[in-house]
């Protein structure tokens, strides 16, 4: 309700951003009463969420396609992104954080902590400049846009994507190896830890059954709320690197004033947040048996 409502204050009418600055006002006034955008705003809502409910997206007032075809095929692009750069973030983040966890108080620990904070507040523009021009216009090893030639097999679509996927590893690895490094402290501090080596078990075995089962819980609840991230908050990565996902039809939808395109893939965000939440309750309940879903009366 609030984005629909919000971009009503934005200057000028679907019509006349269809038809052209040049069309003349009767043509414009009926082009607004076919799409309906002529309509009462609640009326214009309800009709929307109605038909949403009943799995009709609408139609985009600005290229007439399905908006379940324009979606679809956005997500598509945004989730090889997305997969690409978990793919290498999170073992990345959470490998770091546990080996300065191990070397608490020692310059790699430091220099892990401070340096992954620091590269999180810089933000994802100024990361995909400084990649694009290393290694795009510098080095020339990796190519600037994120769009792939027609028919492009897997690596080569992975070759286009690595710069954009890159940019999110520099901004998530702070923040994901943070936890890491968090959760092991206090999992190497715990009782069942000092247990463990009471009992004469290898360090090995100590760390791979007690410390990392414990101190990757916090973590997973910080990946999985980066997942809705990753899906919504790709449109500055998406804009610089030309590639054509979810964040693009966002921006793209705000522009023209393309209101069921807009309200659909923000609904579509929110039901990814609920969905990455819901699975990161459900892992965390798995890996730690003192969670418990209901009690017994």
């Amino acid at each position: 309700m609030f984005i629909f409502f919000a971009s009503q204050v934005l200057p000028g009418d679907v019509g006349r951003r269809i038809l052209g600055p040049f069309a003349d006002q009767a043509s414009v006034d009926q082009l607004n009463e076919q799409l309906g955008t002529d309509r009462p705003l609640i009326v214009q809502y309800l009709d929307w969420l109605g038909s949403f409910v009943t799995g009709d997206f609408g139609t985009s007032v600005a290229t007439r396609q399905p908006v379940s075809d324009i979606i679809w095929t956005s997500l598509q692009a945004s989730l090889k992104l997305a997969i690409l750069a978990f793919i290498i973030v999170v073992p990345l983040g959470i490998v770091g954080g546990v080996y300065a966890a191990m070397k608490e108080g020692t310059a790699a620990d430091r220099l892990i902590s401070v340096g992954g904070l620091s590269a999180t507040a810089v933000p994802e523009f100024v990361w995909a400049t400084i990649l694009i021009l290393v290694f795009a216009l510098g080095l020339g090893l990796l190519p600037a846009t994120a769009q792939p030639p027609d028919g492009a097999g897997v690596f080569t679509q992975i070759k286009y994507l690595l710069l954009p996927a890159l940019t999110f590893v520099f901004v998530l690895f702070g923040y994901i190896a943070r936890m890491a490094r968090a959760g092991t402290i206090e999992a190497l501090d715990a009782d069942y830890t000092r247990t463990a080596v009471i009992k004469g078990l290898p360090w090995r075995t100590v760390i791979r059954r007690h410390v990392l089962r414990n101190s990757l819980l916090p973590t997973i609840a910080v990946v999985a709320t980066q997942i809705g991230y990753l899906i919504g908050g790709l449109i500055v990565v998406e804009l610089i690197f030309n590639d054509q996902g979810i964040g693009q039809a966002l921006a793209r939808a705000l522009t023209q004033k393309d209101f069921p395109v807009l309200q659909s893939t923000v609904l579509l965000i929110g039901i990814i947040y609920l969905v990455a939440t819901l699975i990161a309750d459900i892992l965390y309940a798995v890996l730690n048996p003192r969670v418990r879903l209901g009690a017994e009366d």
